[in-house]
């Protein structure tokens, strides 16, 4: 997921390489390159990280690796869904194709044998989040939004979502999972999905420095010693932790409709504003993408890496066909009618049985 990428934003990023790479001073860096699609990553792109990091990952001479977005809008805002789109609408496998090796790439950065620093400067949404959360060093700014909203297109939080987010203290991941909703640095740092906070004018003094970084110790503790120096581990007033015990309480209920539900009776005056939003936030997603969500969050909780993966693969590959991502794309990001026609339409008509016909059969697939 997901990236709105207007014609002219792909057609302005195709007279550019779209990841940049570059070696300074033993560390390899990659730049996202297609400032205008807002860092949407293609599979042309997925290929050429895994390239990169391959060939850096067995090179003696490259120490670390540096991953950051072009321009100040976005580290990378998704995938370019519209192409996925475009390829399932033809009969392609392009689709199919973009999530295996999307999902590959984001198992590598986990795995990955030299220590890599993510700058999560501007959007960090969806395939971008699957790019930084394998990272050991993963710095946001005040520009920082990060989100996992693929239920607003009808789809599921992927690239590895049904690991990192079950994973964040109590039902914060499950709230963010289902809800959508986009934090900023000081609860990216509360939830763990961020390490250190950097001003964003400090980024250039951040580039001066590892680019004069006198290497002595392991690489990693090395580039730890320069973000002490110029970052901070927590930021003050974390909107998040104040919402815990209600978001906690809310998103342990055992399905949607029971938390909508439990939602829209709150009346405790200083969580009322809070669950009256999300709910209105929740009634706009797809109600089968949510429930699905919820399932494949807490099977990811008791998950390996590896099997969240393989777990989001076999979802993906019955979505197109059963879900609603067609349709979502369809009204939010092709026709922009903004009325998308969810099935069913309602909380009240999911069907449990249905939801959790999607999970059948994977505990038979790659065991």
């Amino acid at each position: 997921m997901t990236a709105q990428v207007s014609t002219q934003a792909r057609h302005a990023d195709t007279h550019q390489e779209e990841v940049v790479a570059q070696v300074r001073n033993h560390i390899g860096h990659l730049t996202l390159n297609r400032p205008a699609g807002l860092n949407a990553i293609n599979l042309n792109m997925v290929r050429s990280l895994r390239r990169h990091l391959q060939a850096w990952s067995e090179d003696p001479d490259v120490y670390a690796v540096v991953l950051r977005g072009a321009g100040e809008k976005a580290f990378c805002a998704g995938g370019d869904i519209r192409s996925l789109y475009d390829s399932f609408k033809s009969g392609d496998t392009l689709h199919e194709d973009f999530f295996v090796e999307e999902y590959a790439l984001d198992l590598s950065i986990h795995h990955y044998r030299k220590p890599i620093l993510a700058l999560m400067d501007g959007f960090v949404l969806g395939g971008g989040m699957g790019l930084v959360q394998g990272a050991d060093l993963r710095v946001v700014t005040e520009r920082s939004r990060l989100a996992m909203p693929e239920v607003a297109i009808g789809y599921f939080p992927d690239v590895g979502g049904s690991y990192f987010l079950p994973r964040i203290p109590g039902e914060l991941g499950i709230y963010l999972g289902v809800t959508g909703v986009q934090i900023r640095a000081a609860d990216a740092l509360y939830c763990g999905l961020a390490d250190w906070y950097l001003d964003s004018a400090r980024l250039v003094d951040l580039d001066q420095k590892l680019d004069s970084l006198q290497w002595q110790d392991s690489a990693l503790k090395d580039l730890q010693g320069v973000l002490a120096r110029l970052a901070v581990q927590q930021l003050p007033d974390a909107p998040l932790a104040a919402l815990r015990p209600a978001i906690d309480h809310f998103f342990a209920l055992p399905d949607i409709e029971s938390i909508v539900e439990q939602l829209q009776q709150v009346t405790v005056a200083d969580s009322h504003e809070w669950a009256l939003t999300t709910v209105n936030l929740m009634q706009t997603r797809s109600p089968l993408a949510m429930a699905v969500t919820l399932e494949m969050l807490r099977r990811g909780r008791r998950l390996p890496l590896e099997r969240c993966f393989a777990l989001e693969l076999h979802l993906d590959r019955q979505w197109f066909e059963r879900g609603d991502l067609m349709e979502g794309v369809r009204a939010l990001i092709i026709d922009k009618d903004k009325n998308p026609h969810w099935n069913p339409p309602t909380l009240h008509g999911l069907d449990k049985t249905h939801v959790e016909s999607f999970f059948h059969h994977f505990e038979q697939v790659g065991n």
